[in-house]
């Protein structure tokens, strides 16, 4: 392997590239993030307006996530072969297409088609390469917990203000319009990225395990479908998972036998050999499935229960949003002073917390302040542990296993904000007598004591180390 061009990796160089690169990453993250959450607050009018049900669009919701997550193991490999910037043009170039389809649908198919299926595999092309290039350019942690601080940031920050962003453009223009608002920020990406350096070059002459690729996608594909219909045969959600846990097994059994052959799988199973990192999947998965889930349960409630339009909806979000921003770009600060796992078990406390608190006052008053308080300490949990997490998985691989690592990190991700929606909208149609928002918040709950579980497990280490 041909050594780094100096520019990338010599001490004292860092900042002039880290100029270049993080602000079209940031912005990458931000988009995708932005696109998960922003049709919470579109349900209605979308439904209204391609005449379709609004179980009809929360599918259609879902699909795009379960896109992202099913594929993005591959989107990680690909790059290794084709390149780091290549995979993140096309990325974009596919993501763009999609957007624009969307904006144009006569009806749910074509919708389906450019926001799931299309802005589905570009998000999955586009991502790993976001963090490949983080984790290359950045050697030491403190710098990169700066940069993933950063990248993180504008993420929570689409997540969180998904809702405010798509309300204000659904309510002054048309949800269409908020499709071309992600077209325009797609293209101001790829002009941005012209200068973004690429650390390693391709690799043309490997070998992509496209077997091992269609396993991958096929059993989370169906695990996630039989989540999806626990509300209307729970025979069918027992064969579907049972069939995608049989898939998986398959999946892990094809990698082994690569290996043994010789020959290079779609992954290799020795990332699973590092405990620190498996524990810093576990926390990332139950924190996207945390912020994803609780997007949904509170837009839902408020638009069906309390009758807010898309604005008042986006609006109570803000404390969300201003969690996250402030705790993620104090994430520089926060690693130089505390052990990253530290910050992960505070992060979960206060997210768990945040949550409680969001049950026991949005239940007990009418005020919509009431809101405020608990999605504040929500965000500012979620904001404080994301990048620790991030920065836990990707510095336990060196370069050789960026593409390998990026690609398993952001499936675990987003299959975690898959499961977050699924499992939210299950419980919600299932109506429990205890009441579907509280279940739902208390479920999300359950998941964090999970993750906070994991974190504690992690090694202790000190300081910026």
């Amino acid at each position: 392997m041909p050594p780094n061009p100096p520019e990338t990796r010599a001490p004292g160089q860092t900042a002039r590239p880290a100029r270049r690169v993080l602000a079209p990453l940031a912005l990458a993250q931000f988009i995708c993030s932005y696109a998960g959450s922003n049709m919470n607050v579109m349900i209605n009018d979308i439904s209204e307006d391609l005449d379709t049900t609004v179980q009809g669009v929360q599918t259609v919701i879902t699909v795009f996530l379960l896109t992202m997550a099913a594929l993005m193991i591959p989107g990680g490999k690909l790059t290794d072969r084709y390149g780091r910037k290549r995979c993140f043009l096309a990325g974009l170039t596919v993501y763009g297409v999609g957007a624009v389809l969307s904006a144009l649908a006569p009806g749910l198919a074509i919708l389906g088609l450019g926001y799931s299926i299309l802005q589905g595999i570009g998000t999955a092309l586009l991502i790993p390469p976001v963090y490949i290039l983080t984790t290359l350019l950045f050697p030491d942690v403190t710098s990169r917990a700066r940069a993933f601080g950063t990248v993180m940031a504008l993420g929570g920050i689409g997540a969180a203000a998904g809702p405010l962003i798509g309300g204000l453009i659904t309510s002054a223009i048309g949800w269409r319009a908020a499709f071309v608002f992600q077209a325009a920020v797609v293209a101001l990406i790829i002009v941005l990225s012209r200068q973004v350096p690429d650390p390693l070059p391709p690799e043309p002459e490997r070998h992509f395990d496209m077997g091992g690729a269609v396993l991958s996608a096929v059993g989370l594909v169906l695990v996630v479908m039989g989540i999806l219909a626990a509300d209307d045969n729970g025979w069918l959600m027992a064969g579907l998972l049972l069939l995608g846990a049989l898939v998986l097994v398959w999946l892990f059994r094809w990698v082994r036998a690569k290996e043994r052959s010789g020959r290079e799988p779609l992954f290799s199973t020795s990332l699973f050999h590092d405990r620190t990192s498996n524990l810093g999947l576990v926390t990332q998965h139950a924190q996207w499935l945390m912020l994803m889930g609780v997007s949904f349960v509170v837009a839902a409630y408020l638009q069906v229960v309390r009758g807010y339009d898309a604005i008042e909806t986006g609006a109570i979000f803000t404390a969300a949003t201003l969690g996250i921003l402030a705790a993620s770009l104090a994430a520089e600060r926060l690693v130089q002073r505390w052990p990253q796992r530290t910050l992960i078990l505070v992060g979960f406390g206060v997210t768990i917390c945040g949550i409680a608190l969001l049950i026991v006052m949005a239940s007990g008053s009418p005020s919509v302040w009431a809101f405020t308080p608990g999605l504040l300490l929500i965000g500012l949990g979620l904001g404080v542990m994301l990048t620790p997490s991030v920065n836990v998985v990707q510095s336990s691989f060196g370069e050789e296993r960026q593409g390998e690592i990026s690609g398993l990190s952001r499936s675990v991700s987003n299959l975690g904000s898959s499961l977050g929606t699924a499992i939210a909208g299950t419980i919600l149609v299932a109506d429990p007598a205890a009441g579907p928002y509280a279940v739902a918040l208390g479920v999300l709950a359950v998941v964090g004591l999970g993750g906070l579980a994991a974190a504690a497990m992690l090694p202790r280490q000190q300081p910026g180390a």
